[in-house]
This record gives C-alpha cells, structure tokens and sequence, in this order.
C-alpha cells in the first residue's frame, strides 16, 4: 500500500517534511511573519466575504490561509514522538482562531444592522454541519496529507485548502459572536473543529503509512515512543466523538425536516389546490414549524401531527404558520 500511495521515488524525506511544517527549523522569522501576515490577510478576505455574502471573496480566503501548515505539524509531532512539535504546532492553531475570530467580532460591529448578515448563504451553509462535511473533511485531510509528502502531488494544495475551509467558519464564529448569535456561532465552530480534527486524522494514517515514525526513531538510535502516542490517539477519539455528536444531530435533523416537508405536501394535497405548498420547516428545540401557503381552510392539524409522530421517534410539537394567499405568475 505504501508504495501505491507515496512511491519512493516521490516521497519527501523527513527533513523536507520538518521544514515545511515546523515553524522552528529553517529561517524562523521569515517562516513566523509569512504565517501571521497570511492569516490576517485571509481573515480579512474572508470576514469580508462573509458580510458580502460573497462566495468568489470567500474561496479567495480558503486559498491564501495557512492554517493548514500548524495543524498537519500536529499530526508530524505525534507520528514522530515530538511532544515540542505538537505543542507549538497547536498553539498556532489557537492563536489563529482568536486572531480570526476577533476579526469577525470587529467587521459585526462596523455593520448597520449586524442581524441581518446571520440569514446570508455563507452564514446558514456553515452554521448547522453534518456527517456529510465529516466525511468531506476526511477525504480532503487525505488528499493533504499525501500532498505535502509527495513531491510530484504538490500542486493540489491550492485544491485542498478549497475544499478544508478552515478560515471562513473562523470568520463565521466571530460575525455571529458580534451579532449576538452564539448558537450560530457554535455551529461554525464545530464545522472548524471536525475540519481540524479530520485533518489531523488523516495525517497521522498517511504520515505513519509513509514510515515517518520509524525514520524518527531511527535518527535518534530509540524505539519509537508509544505513550505519548497512545495519549494523543485518545485525545483525538473523544475530539471526533465530540464534534461527531453533533453534526449527527443535524443530519437527523434535516433528513427528518425533508421527510416532515413530503409529508406536509400530501396533508395540503387535501385542499384541492394545486397552488398549495410548504415554504418551510424550521426546529425549536422540540418543537417543528412547517411554514405553508395555502388557502383559508386547511386540513386538521392534528392528522400531520400524527404523520410526524410516526416520522420522529420522540414526538415533536407541530406548529404550522399559514400564510393564506396563492401564487401567481406571469403565464
């Protein structure tokens, strides 16, 4: 498996890895100031993006960060037992998600109305995070990782800092913090934390597949540290557990949302009218309103209730918000 995923012909050696990840190997300065000077500059864009509701802006942030470089240095201090590498590697980590999220807070504050940027697409596509964006993170945390150790593969990186978004749900978590929305805020902050975490994963397995670990082990003249190891893998565990709860909740959630929008149609079915129709599911902690525009009379609540009952194993409360009218149009 090796040889099909990092030939060695094309493998990086460990040198090359640590000079790429480590901020304390090489020119330090220049290595520490390109970092700060690129994530303020990508928190800019994408904070921008974000109260623009600006997609093209955003995916100009996702290019420029290079949050990337910390959190797969992570992933090389465990492979190779360097406690100094992880802690330094993690406390750039954290140090980026205050300067971003400060960010975020300062642009809410200079808004007119700071609520009104929470219904924008780039807030809503970031705030409630799913099994789907898990297992996204995973695959682009592979492709990551078998980029930065493969020589011929280096070009992807642009690709893959598209697809991680690590920066833009940072900028989510302050604009939503700014604009009194702490739940939204923690939305985001979960979709960044599995982003982390998958990349994090995703390096270990590519890194020790690729036999860093042993090369470490080797240079020293020890056995390869398997404590600290083990300690980092469970702490890994309850992190994944931990944003995996509830981004599973929210795949609940929608897929329990589409299935309760079906079922209102065939409940408005019974009005006769083929103007009818659901504009809307929305949840309130046990409670599921179904938006709907209709004429005056509608069917029994109380029979979508029941649908829904059947539908959700713990029995929500239905409320349905009638909008009385129909649609027209040109034609």
């Amino acid at each position: 498996m090796t040889l099909s995923l990092i030939p060695d012909s094309q493998r990086r050696t460990l040198n090359e890895i640590d000079e790429r990840l480590d901020f304390s190997i090489g020119d330090r300065n220049a290595k520490r100031s390109a970092f700060w000077l690129m994530l303020t500059l990508s928190g800019i864009i994408a904070v921008s993006g974000v109260v623009a509701d600006s997609t093209a802006t955003v995916i100009g942030a996702m290019i420029v960060a290079p949050l990337s470089t910390p959190i797969l240095g992570i992933g090389l201090g465990i492979v190779t037992g360097r406690g100094r590498l992880v802690l330094a590697s993690l406390g750039y980590v954290l140090a980026g998600v205050v300067l971003v999220t400060i960010l975020g807070v300062v642009f809410a504050q200079l808004l007119p109305n700071p609520t009104n940027v929470l219904a924008n697409s780039q807030v809503l596509g970031r705030t409630s995070p799913t099994l789907v964006d898990l297992l996204a993170a995973l695959a682009t945390g592979m492709a990551g990782a078998v980029a930065i150790t493969r020589r011929d593969v280096g070009d992807v990186l642009p690709g893959v800092a598209i697809a991680i978004s690590l920066v833009p749900p940072l900028g989510v978590v302050g604009v939503c913090l700014g604009s009194g929305a702490p739940s939204l805020a923690l939305g985001a902050f979960v979709l960044f934390a599995s982003n982390v975490v998958a990349m994090i994963i995703t390096s270990l397995v590519v890194l020790t597949i690729a036999g860093y670990g042993r090369e470490a082990a080797e240079l020293v003249g020890a056995d390869h540290p398997r404590t600290p190891r083990r300690r980092a893998y469970a702490v890994l565990a309850v992190a994944l557990v931990v944003v995996t709860v509830p981004m599973v909740a929210n795949s609940l959630s929608s897929l329990w949302s589409r299935q309760i929008a079906t079922a209102a149609e065939s409940w408005l079915e019974s009005t006769g009218n083929d103007t009818s129709e659901v504009t809307g599911v929305s949840w309130t902690g046990s409670t599921v309103t179904v938006s709907v525009l209709a004429p005056q009379d509608l069917p029994p609540v109380g029979e979508l209730q029941t649908t829904v009952d059947e539908l959700v194993p713990w029995d929500p409360e239905v409320v349905v918000v009638h909008t009385v009218g129909e649609r027209s149009g040109a034609g």
